[in-house]
């Protein structure tokens, strides 16, 4: 079964802004058309499915539902705030200036994140993000859609605990920049799944070998329970150097 196309990130920040602005002038059906092409004509959905005025109008809709106004506090819902500053563990990449508040929407656009499951603490990647809500305690979650998962897996998931920038696959010629200590992703392959756990580097068999295959081994402790591996550098994943920190929508 097919499903309709959703909005990426920086189309949803887009979204806040334009509610924020106007309210319920933006269920307007022509502006929704508007809208839509837009998005759909854009570079940063060069390769994605168009997004119709249906699916524009029911986001703005949905916004106006009362239940939502219940778990979402009025601060937050003036504008979708994004900090994954603290989003994986502390110290596990170099410190970088973080964007300023006044970041657009345009600076997510070429951003690829990744989510870690409730269900099972894998981390998959995000296909979309499709709403927001403001729990009793404060934090922020987002319902997210797994790529190549349908919506009846999606997910709320906590912002700054359980959504980062996407994991990079490491190269031959990274190994490396791979030291003992190290935060990565790790893919782990038995009879009943196949998906990528935080693990930990705790020691490193280092071969000779040249830039187009890495030999090496490498010692992991998978995060969520402390399980020993061995493994070779094409099932590791590095964590970004760059860390994405306080992109709002323009106010």
């Amino acid at each position: 079964m097919d499903f309709p196309s959703e909005f990426t990130l920086a189309e949803m920040v887009e979204l806040e802004s334009i509610y924020k602005d106007i309210g319920e002038a933006s269920l307007d059906p022509e502006f929704c058309q508007r809208l839509a092409t837009s998005f759909s004509f854009s570079v940063n959905r060069a390769g994605k499915p168009a997004i119709t005025c249906e699916q524009v109008l029911s986001w703005f809709l949905e916004k106006q539902n009362p239940l939502q106004s219940k778990v979402t506090s009025p601060s937050v819902s003036s504008k979708l705030l994004v900090d994954l500053s603290d989003a994986s563990f502390p110290d596990d990449s170099p410190q970088s200036s973080p964007k300023s508040k006044g970041s657009s929407a345009a600076d997510l656009s070429e951003l690829t994140f990744e989510a870690k499951s409730s269900k099972d603490n894998a981390w998959y990647d995000i296909a979309s993000f499709h709403n927001y809500r403001v729990l009793c305690t404060g934090e922020l979650e987002v319902r997210v859609r797994f790529a190549g998962y349908s919506n009846i897996h999606d997910e709320w998931v906590n912002l700054k605990r359980a959504v980062r920038e996407r994991s990079i696959p490491l190269e031959p010629s990274e190994c490396e920049i791979i030291q003992v200590g190290d935060l990565v992703l790790c893919f782990q392959e038995r009879k009943e799944h196949a998906v990528y756990y935080d693990a930990r580097i705790l020691q490193i068999e280092r071969q000779p070998h040249d830039a187009s295959m890495c030999s090496c081994i490498f010692i992991v402790s998978y995060a969520h329970n402390i399980f020993e591996e061995k493994v070779e550098l094409h099932r590791l994943c590095r964590r970004p150097t760059k860390k994405v920190s306080s992109i709002t929508s323009s106010s």
